[in-house]
């Protein structure tokens, strides 16, 4: 792995294989460690050359330091339909450091490929940096209008108490939350050694806060999302908690000619049993490109 200055922040990253560009964007207080060795092998193995990166104040890259609202704050503004206030960087910000991850490394245009945060990202740099995407996939995600891909009652009566407190508690309390917000597939016991893998590498609580407000401070894509003329391929889960099918189903409709896949086994998740599936129908995105990224 190896970092480098891009837009202001450093940005810890690890790029494997060789030939078309593929850009994976982590989501919410993820890090480039916690992409299935499956789907990325999957990618490499296929001929395409694959970055993952750590997002600022996730993992590696840089940590700011402004005091993001609280969450109470955060639901509020959601319940209110208003973009929180407050917020140091937003969902743009972050797309702007993943379009100079490219450019510093001379790697683009590029297929880009984002879950849940990651997916707000990916579609802000199809938005606002054309000339970088050649493809677009967004997983799990929702297009920002706080009407559609929202969390539900019931996990958002519960969001206060899954917060990490401590590092020590912080591998139960993640595994806690998965099994809530993932599909009928998950394994606690499987994901278990990935989570400690995750919270030795990098425990950022108040990072995942910040990138939190970020989310809700952020604008509406569903305007420039109807602009795009990129293929694009949108997967969502049936059983999705964290951000209802309605934001998949959002995002599908504001872009022209794209695609959606619905996994009726899917949560908040990426199921192992969907690996094949879900890689042949990126990559059948990919095929889409009038210009086939470098």
């Amino acid at each position: 792995m190896s970092s480098v200055e891009a837009n202001g922040v450093s940005i810890e990253y690890e790029v494997r294989g060789e030939g078309p560009p593929v850009l994976l964007v982590m989501g919410l207080g993820g890090q480039l460690t916690d992409w299935p060795e499956e789907l990325v092998d999957g990618f490499v193995n296929r001929g395409f050359k694959t970055i993952v990166f750590d997002n600022r104040d996730s993992g590696l890259s840089s940590e700011t330091d402004w005091e993001a609202p609280g969450l109470p704050a955060t639901i509020r503004s959601y319940l209110l339909r208003r973009k929180l206030k407050g917020v140091d960087y937003t969902i743009d910000d972050m797309a702007a450091d993943a379009a100079g991850l490219l450019t510093a490394l001379d790697i683009g245009p590029a297929h880009v490929v984002g879950i849940s945060m990651g997916g707000m990202i990916s579609q802000a740099m199809a938005i606002n940096h054309p000339g970088l995407v050649v493809s677009l996939c967004s997983i799990m995600s929702n297009p920002g209008d706080r009407r559609n891909g929202m969390m539900t009652g019931r996990l958002m009566m519960k969001a206060r108490k899954l917060q990490s407190t401590s590092r020590e508690n912080a591998v139960e309390q993640s595994l806690e939350t998965f099994v809530l917000i993932g599909g009928e597939n998950f394994d606690p016991d499987s994901q278990r050694p990935l989570v400690e893998r995750s919270v030795e590498r990098s425990y950022r609580p108040e990072g995942m806060s910040r990138q939190t407000a970020a989310i809700a401070g952020s604008p509406d894509r569903t305007s420039g999302l109807r602009r795009l003329k990129v293929p694009t391929l949108v997967i969502h889960g049936l059983q999705d908690p964290l951000v209802k099918p309605s934001g998949g189903i959002a995002t599908a409709k504001a872009v022209g000619g794209s695609r959606l896949l619905m996994f009726p086994d899917m949560g908040h998740d990426l199921p192992a049993n969907r690996t094949d599936e879900t890689i042949d129908a990126i990559i059948a995105n990919f095929s889409r490109a009038a210009v086939p990224a470098r």
